[in-house]
């Protein structure tokens, strides 16, 4: 089956989103463009990592002299949901993330998961463009970094809002508690 590519240039939105009960989300990509719509689902790491990167990325082109906001301002981040959700294109495997200097933007990258990503059991989130490979479908999305910095936010947000942190151990609590290493294995 040929590839597929999902261009993106400035998008009317590109959001993260989780689905379901905290400890047991299913977190998406979703980039919207008139009347077309790709989304794509990951791991919740996958969205941490990537809005992480992003900010870290942007500080330091901002500190290199680009026009660079510090931070996305609240009404700019998009906190609808998702528009047709349910047809997911593919499974991210691998995302790279890169600054264009040429017209100042950030572009995002989420490839197909792959047998070889499968066989190392690894997803990771590079600062630099995935190559053009011929496996693996790919989402490519330019973002101005104020929108940049708006989708950082909400992933951010996305991921916070799951099951709150064991205070002794940081493992996610469950409603009915979790087994404490911390507590030598008591329930907390």
């Amino acid at each position: 089956m040929a590839r597929r590519v999902y261009t993106f240039e400035n998008p009317d939105r590109f959001v993260a989103a989780a689905v379901g009960q905290p400890g047991s989300r299913i977190f998406y990509l979703q980039a919207k463009e008139g009347s077309r719509v790709v989304t794509v689902s990951l791991e919740k790491v996958q969205v941490a990592v990537l809005a992480e990167r992003l900010a870290e990325l942007l500080a330091e082109v901002r500190g290199r002299g680009a026009d660079v906001p510090e931070e996305a301002r609240p009404e700019e981040v998009d906190r609808a949901p998702m528009d047709d959700f349910l047809v997911e294109s593919f499974r991210v495997g691998t995302m790279a993330i890169v600054w264009d200097g040429d017209d100042e933007s950030v572009i995002v990258e989420a490839r197909e998961v792959t047998e070889s990503d499968e066989e190392t059991g690894e997803a990771e989130v590079s600062e630099s463009a995935a190559q053009d490979e011929e496996e693996g479908d790919l989402v490519r999305v330019h973002l101005e970094p104020r929108r940049a910095l708006a989708f950082a936010s909400r992933a951010l947000e996305i991921v916070a809002a799951g099951r709150p942190p064991c205070p002794f151990c940081g493992q996610p609590l469950n409603p009915e508690g979790h087994i404490c290493a911390r507590r030598n294995g008591y329930m907390h």
